[in-house]
């Protein structure tokens, strides 16, 4: 599930809101475990972009 997500946030990083609507249903569905590696994940690809996003989600 959690390269199913990466490849669903990626197609969406374009736009903002879709962006957050995947993230946050993206860490409802996974296990703590994929959390930590979706949180390092996201930063590393995304925290240029959606550093704010990515903020509030896994604060």
């Amino acid at each position: 599930m959690l390269e199913y997500f990466k490849t669903i946030l990626q197609k969406v990083s374009f736009d903002p809101h879709l962006f957050e609507r995947e993230l946050k249903k993206s860490m409802n569905e996974l296990l703590h475990e994929d959390l930590d590696e979706l949180k390092i994940w996201c930063y590393a690809n995304f925290g240029h972009c959606h550093k704010h996003i990515l903020n509030q989600c896994f604060a």
